[in-house]
């Protein structure tokens, strides 16, 4: 700990106890302050403005029994759990400090004390409140960072008869801790879902941690969902949890795992069964408590018949088999859909009176939508991009029609070409972004840029 860091509280009756330890601390930390009592602040000040509490247990002259302490060290412990506390004791009061540390004490000094050594005490208190501090912190970030994202794959909306069932099928699973499989076309919500699984269950508090299998390399698959220790590989320079060690006692979510190969399919089965997983390189397993929830847009039943999928890994995964309609079959809801994918649209671009006319709202109802919501999503975005007037008309809004080109296929124009290639891509795996870029040849960063390039 570096010198003048750290704001310690010293609270006891004794004018000289207080007098010592002020001199022997404000040599170490950046403030000292003295109480007489922990009920009269003679600074004003809260005890919970303090990074470490010294607390003598007796107030009253004569007391000794350490009742008005261990009442005060409740009273700490409850209102300011993560506040270090070391308490100070008379010689033989030993049992007195174990039970102020049964309620939270974090250690304890006896007067009068060795100075090296409650200077030792003090400075172990402090960064103890420092640590404690820290994931305080991580915690409430990790809660603010997992409400961004659920806020930003929005609500499972609908209230068409496909969406009711549903809805219905989700209400009576979520609270519970039953694997679920999600079935789908590419870009139907499936991670919206998986999500809204999450924020009903009793793991709501806990990390959501999602996982495309589709991009995950089969030469990586083993670190990343299980870990490495350091040397297990060239690269491996440090240790590193794998995803399931991060989704301990949260959600896991297995998207696209209908990629997975038979070889690693076998080694997912295995974590599933035993809820343990071995780092690559460890010598020892580890326990792991998640609740899972995979998703796909393969037909996993005809690829255990064709030998593709494994039966087992099936059966484990799909404890409850929870299917999304494609958007064309719940045009009921594009309605609904559409606002509020256009309410923060409408923030983001600074255009607040933007509507949709319903004429170009029966334009979106009659398109087939291959890339269902997803594809809702961004063409509404680019039209209120594009959009000049403060309503949204039908030529606004730049449809493909089934099996249409967007541009002449006789077009000897580099940028058309290029733009025509991608949109292509983009249909052909129904908007997934990581198989399309894997089929251009492309990092998904650089078709996120040749997209924003073109528009699309």
């Amino acid at each position: 700990m570096g010198e003048n860091q750290g704001k310690i509280l010293v609270i006891d009756d004794d004018r000289d106890i207080r007098i010592t330890a002020q001199m022997l601390l404000k040599k170490h930390f950046g403030e000292v302050e003295v109480w007489e009592r922990p009920g009269k602040p003679e600074q004003g000040e809260s005890i919970g403005d303090f990074d470490v509490v010294l607390l003598d247990m007796n107030f009253t002259p004569g007391a000794t029994s350490g009742e008005e302490g261990l009442l005060w060290m409740g009273h700490i412990q409850h209102h300011y759990p993560d506040l270090p506390v070391v308490v100070i004791t008379a010689y033989g009061d030993v049992n007195l400090a174990v039970e102020a540390m049964k309620l939270g004490a974090i250690d304890f000094v006896v007067k009068p004390w060795e100075n090296e050594r409650f200077l030792a005490t003090l400075q172990s208190a402090y960064r103890l409140g420092q640590s404690r501090q820290e994931i305080s912190d991580l915690r409430s970030t990790r809660q603010t960072l997992q409400q961004d994202m659920d806020q930003a794959h929005g609500l499972v909306i609908g209230t068409s008869p496909a969406m009711e069932e549903v809805m219905q099928t989700l209400n009576k699973v979520a609270g519970t801790d039953v694997n679920v499989l999600l079935l789908g076309e590419n870009g139907t919500g499936k991670e919206v879902v998986a999500r809204a699984l999450h924020r009903r269950s009793q793991r709501a508090q806990q990390v959501f941690m999602h996982v495309d299998l589709g991009s995950v390399p089969q030469t990586l698959f083993e670190s990343e969902l299980f870990g490495h220790v350091k040397g297990a590989f060239t690269d491996a320079r440090e240790d590193r949890k794998g995803r399931f060690e991060m989704a301990h006692q949260g959600t896991l979510f297995l998207d696209e795992i209908g990629n997975l190969s038979l070889p690693l399919q076998s080694k997912l089965l295995t974590a599933i069964q035993s809820r343990e997983i071995r780092r690559v390189g460890a010598g020892e397993s580890v326990r792991v408590d998640v609740r899972l929830i995979c998703a796909t847009n393969r037909p996993l039943k005809q690829m255990v018949g064709e030998g593709r999928f494994r039966e087992d890994l099936l059966y484990r995964i799909n404890t409850v088999e929870l299917s999304l309609p494609p958007l064309r079959e719940r045009t009921e809801d594009i309605a609904r859909l559409s606002e509020h994918f256009l309410e923060p649209f409408r923030r983001k671009y600074r255009k607040p009176n933007l509507k949709l006319s319903p004429a170009a709202l029966q334009k979106l109802e009659r398109y087939q939508w291959p890339g269902n919501i997803r594809e809702l999503q961004h063409i509404l975005e680019r039209t209120v991009i594009m959009g000049e007037n403060k309503e949204i008309r039908p030529k606004d809004i730049k449809l493909e029609a089934p099996g249409g080109e967007p541009v002449s296929a006789s077009s000897l124009n580099l940028e058309e070409i290029e733009k025509n290639t991608i949109i292509k891509a983009l249909r052909k795996h129904h908007y997934n972004l990581s198989a399309a870029a894997r089929e251009l040849g492309l990092g998904r960063t650089t078709l996120y840029r040749k997209m924003n390039k073109h528009e699309l």
